[in-house]
Parts: C-alpha cells; sequence; structure tokens
C-alpha cells in the first residue's frame, strides 16, 4: 500500500508543469431569473436603493424618469426594438417606485433625475467544466490506496468522492444577463448598480434586443 501511495505521489510531482496552474474561483452562488416574478424582485430591490440614494442625496422631493434603453444608456428605444425584458422591468421598477414614495414622472422634464437601464446577454460557448482535469482519476487512485481498508472506510471514501463530484458539476446554460441601472443627474452618475443572473437557454431572447443589441461571446481556449 506504501509503495502504491509512494508511486502515485511521484508521477503526481512529476507531471507538474513549469507556468502556473488555472485555479478557479472559490465557491459561489449566482442566482437564475426564470419568472417574471424574479424581474419584480429586482426591480423592488433597484427600488429601494434608488430610494434610499435620493434620501442621502437630499433629493427626496425630486421627481425621476425611468427612461426606455437599448444598448446604451444615451439611446432610447425606437418602436419594435425593445425587448420583453426591457418593457416589463420598466413597468415593475416604475410600480416599485410610486409604492417606495418616489416621485416619477410620467413624461420627461428638464428637471427630472434620469433612471435608465441597460441588458448585456453574455453567450458563453464552451462547456465550463468545473470539474478539475485530472480530479476523477486522483479520487479512484486515493480510493484504491483504501482497498484493504475496512468496508466503512471504503464507503466513506466513495461518498466523499461522489460529493466532490456532483457539487463540482453544476448543470449550467451558456446564457447569463448583465442588468445595469444607473442615475444621472447634471451629467453625472448618482447611483449605479449592476446584476448578473443566469437565464434559461431558451429564454435568452427575452433579453436580446432583436435590433440594436449585441451578445457578448465568450470562448474558451481551454482544451
Amino acid at each position: 500500500m506504501r509503495a502504491v501511495l509512494i508511486l502515485f505521489l511521484t508521477l503526481l510531482l512529476s507531471s507538474c508543469t513549469r507556468i502556473p496552474q488555472p485555479a478557479s474561483y472559490a465557491y459561489s452562488e449566482q442566482q437564475k431569473m426564470q419568472a417574471a416574478h424574479h424581474w419584480d424582485v429586482l426591480a423592488n430591490d433597484v427600488a429601494n436603493q434608488i430610494n434610499n440614494q435620493l434620501v442621502r442625496s437630499d433629493f427626496i422631493d425630486k421627481s425621476v424618469f425611468v427612461k426606455t434603453t437599448c444598448g446604451t444608456d444615451a439611446i432610447p428605444c425606437e418602436r419594435g426594438e425593445t425587448t420583453q425584458f426591457n418593457e416589463g422591468f420598466r413597468d415593475l421598477l416604475i410600480t416599485r417606485l410610486v409604492n417606495f414614495g418616489v416621485p416619477t414622472s410620467s413624461d420627461k422634464k428638464i428637471s427630472d433625475i434620469e433612471v435608465n437601464y441597460k441588458v448585456q446577454v453574455v453567450y458563453h460557448l464552451s462547456q465550463r467544466p468545473t470539474i478539475p482535469p485530472g480530479l476523477l482519476t486522483a479520487l479512484s487512485a486515493a480510493v484504491a490506496v483504501f482497498r484493504h481498508a475496512p468496508g466503512e472506510i471504503q464507503a466513506l471514501a466513495l461518498a466523499a468522492g461522489l460529493d466532490i463530484a456532483n457539487s463540482a458539476a453544476p448543470q449550467n446554460g451558456h446564457y447569463e444577463v448583465i442588468i445595469t441601472t444607473s442615475m444621472v443627474t447634471d451629467e453625472k452618475y448618482l447611483f449605479r448598480t449592476s446584476d448578473i443572473y443566469y437565464i434559461n437557454d431558451p429564454d435568452f431572447w427575452q433579453y436580446q434586443n432583436s435590433a440594436m443589441g449585441k451578445t457578448i461571446q465568450l470562448v474558451s481556449t481551454v482544451q
């Protein structure tokens, strides 16, 4: 058994390269948008942040105007260019702002603080595997070392290996969205927030502007 372990460690060390090995980020979670209710949850959170910022900036009585934007903050959507998310999020955000007591204009006035938002669709071409290369082999070798151990230890080692493998391989699609909301007054940002979500692949068209929007494609070069 000791000889097998020494051989395994020797092979592992000899396979090391001179360049730094790629390392993943620490485990984290990212929410997934799958329903209009999730749009409302985001709208409520953004409206709350806007209301708090207006209070902090002593603009509690100043009106805001939520502008429909396509592609960039400065370009309004033309007829037929907006998306289902753009329309739904704007309506939900206005509703939430009104509920918070924020003065909200139905038509833009010069004195209004503009609330802009935009959506970027991010497409990942690769499958983005999260199991490090060689992990299952290493786990198998580690279990093999215990082949003469009591059955309880073998079962524990196998269970641990399966848990690690399952937790490292979430089933994600190819699409994400970046939703950025900002308030602008006197050509300066008074408030800005960006939120990132997973979305279901078949639903990307709800966020993708067909006329002017662009998809950010992230292509992995890792073989």
